[in-house]
C-alpha cells in the first residue's frame, strides 16, 4: 500500500509514518514546513517528503491519503482531495485498522505523565524480552525513538484526547480499543477544542465504553475527575493506585530510592534516576499495566532500575561554571509546580530559575493564565517569554513581585537569565516546542 501523509512532521503522525515503512508500505508525506529532527528520522526511514501542500502531490496517486490532526478546511491540497472525492482517513484510524488491528494495546491516558508512563511500560516489557512495538509521543531514551513496530502482539501507546482529525472531532483514543489502559489523571487542557473539563470526562467516558471485560483499567485513585468518569458506567475491572490503602510508590529523591507497596506491606524496591511523586506515580501505574500482560512486579521494579527517561523530561543539557542548564517538556500549570517542585526535592536549597515558553494551544488563549504564578512559586526566580502573546503575561505573574521576568524578545529574555545567574544555580526551561534555542545560547552565553 502506498499511503501520503498530510501532516507528516508532527510527533504522531512521524510515528505513524515509520511504523507503516517497518509494515512493508511505501510512505511518502507533506507538512508545511519540513523540520528535523523528524524530516532526518523519516529520510532515514526512506520516506520521501515533500514541503507545502501544493496540488501536484495528487500525482502520486497513493492508495490513501493519511490525514494529521493539523490539518483544517481550507488546505488546498485537502480541499483537492475532497473535491475529487479521493481516498483518505485520520491518522488514528489508519493507525487502528492496519497496525492496532488484533494485537494487545497497552494505552496510557492522561492530562499529564503519558509520554512518561508510556516509555516506562514499554522498557519493563522490553527488559523482559517481550519486544513490544510502541508509539510514544517522545523519545524514550532506552530505546532512541519514538515509534517501532515490535515483534510480538503487544503494543504501547500514548492515548491523547486531542481530537482526531478535520473529519473526527473524537478523541484520538477512541479508535485504539486497548485490552490494558492506564487513566493517569485528569485536569482541564486543550481550550482549543474543548469548552471544559466535562467535554473531556465525556471522551474518557467514551474510551471507557470501549474496554473489554476481559481488560484492565489502571487508574489514578487521587483522582475525583477519573473517579467520576469510572462511574458512569464501567465493564472493565479496575486496579488503582495513589490508593493508600493498596497499591502505591513511595521513594526518596535524595537517595533515588523506589519502593512499591500494596496493600499487604512492601512488594519490592530499587534505585532509579528519576525523581519526583508524579513520576513515582507514574511508575506505580506502569508496573499494574506490565502485570496484566504478565511482567511479574519483582521483574518490573529490577527493570525500572535501567529506566533513562524520556529526551525533554528534566534533561540536563548541560553544565557549565557549577550551573545546570535543564530541559523540559512542561507546559500546563500543573506540569510546571510539579516539575518545578520536583527539581526542589532534589536540590534542596539551591537557586532554582524557571524560564517559560507559554506555548500550548490552551496556554496561548490564557485560560490557565492566572495559574501560572502559583505554578512557578518553588522557583527563585521566574522568566517568562511573552512573544506573540495575546494576553497580559506581566498581569498573570504580578504575584510573584520581582522575582518574575517577562520579555517580548527572547534575546533579551537570554541577556537578562545570564546576568541572574550565578554558580550552583539551575536553569529548568520549560515548553512543549524548540523554545528558539534558547538552551544552546544559555549554554553558550555561561560559556563566554
Amino acid at each position: 500500500m502506498h499511503i501520503h501523509i498530510l501532516g507528516i512532521c508532527g510527533t504522531f503522525m512521524g510515528g505513524v509514518a515509520q511504523l507503516a515503512v517497518a509494515a512493508g508500505h511505501k510512505v511518502t508525506g507533506c507538512d508545511a514546513n519540513v523540520y528535523p529532527p523528524m524530516s532526518d528520522q523519516l529520510r532515514a526511514a526512506g520516506v520521501d517528503l515533500i514541503e507545502g501542500y501544493g496540488l501536484g502531490q495528487l500525482a502520486l496517486r497513493p492508495d490513501v491519503f493519511v490525514v494529521g490532526n493539523a490539518i483544517s478546511r481550507g488546505n488546498p491540497l485537502l480541499e483537492a482531495i475532497l473535491d475529487q472525492g479521493l481516498n483518505y482517513v485520520s491518522g488514528p484510524q489508519w493507525l487502528a485498522e492496519e497496525v492496532l488491528r488484533g494485537r494487545w494495546v497497552l494505552a496510557v491516558a492522561g492530562t499529564h505523565g503519558k509520554t512518561t508512563t508510556s516509555s516506562m511500560l514499554a522498557w519493563i516489557l522490553e527488559d523482559a524480552n517481550m519486544d513490544p512495538g510502541f508509539l510514544i509521543g517522545g523519545v524514550p531514551l532506552n530505546f532512541g525513538v519514538s515509534a517501532r513496530l515490535g515483534g510480538t502482539p503487544f503494543f504501547v501507546i500514548e492515548a491523547d484526547e486531542y481530537d482526531t482529525a478535520f473529519c473526527d472531532k473524537r478523541s484520538k483514543f477512541i479508535h485504539y480499543r486497548p485490552r490494558t489502559t492506564i487513566l493517569n489523571n485528569l485536569e482541564f487542557d486543550h481550550a482549543d477544542i474543548f469548552t471544559d473539563l466535562a467535554a473531556i470526562e465525556t471522551q474518557f467516558h467514551h474510551l471507557v465504553r470501549t474496554l473489554p471485560a476481559s481488560g484492565l483499567i489502571v487508574s489514578n485513585a487521587a483522582e475525583v475527575s477519573l473517579e467520576g468518569v469510572l462511574k458512569r458506567a464501567c465493564w472493565t475491572p479496575i486496579e488503582r493506585f495513589n490508593d493508600m490503602n493498596g497499591y502505591r510508590v513511595s521513594g526518596d529523591d535524595y537517595s533515588g530510592e523506589l519502593v512499591m507497596n500494596g496493600a499487604g506491606g512492601e512488594i519490592g524496591r530499587c534505585l532509579w534516576s528519576l525523581s519526583g511523586e508524579h513520576n513515582r506515580a507514574n511508575a506505580c501505574a506502569a508496573l499494574l499495566a506490565a502485570r496484566h500482560a504478565g511482567v511479574p512486579f519483582a521483574s518490573g521494579i529490577d527493570a525500572l532500575s535501567r529506566f533513562v527517561n524520556v529526551k525533554r523530561r528534566m534533561e540536563v543539557r548541560g553544565t557549565i561554571r557549577d550551573i545546570t542548564v535543564y530541559d523540559d517538556f512542561a507546559h500546563h500549570p500543573t506540569a510546571i509546580a510539579t516539575t518545578v517542585a520536583g527539581l526542589r526535592r532534589k536540590i534542596g536549597t539551591a537557586r532554582i530559575l524557571a524560564v517559560l515558553e507559554p506555548r500550548s494551544n490552551t496556554m496561548k488563549l490564557g485560560t490557565l493564565k492566572y495559574q501560572l504564578a502559583a505554578s512557578l512559586s518553588d522557583a527563585d526566580r521566574a522568566f517568562c517569554f511573552a512573544g506573540n502573546l495575546g494576553w497580559d503575561a506581566r498581569e498573570a505573574l504580578a504575584a510573584l513581585g520581582e522575582r518574575a521576568v517577562v520579555e517580548d524578545d527572547l534575546d533579551q529574555l537570554v541577556k537578562k537569565i545570564l546576568e541572574t545567574t550565578r554558580p550552583g544555580d539551575h536553569i529548568l526551561v520549560m515548553s512543549n516546542g524548540s523554545f528558539g534555542d534558547i538552551h544552546g545560547k544559555l549554554l553558550a552565553g555561561l560559556a563566554h
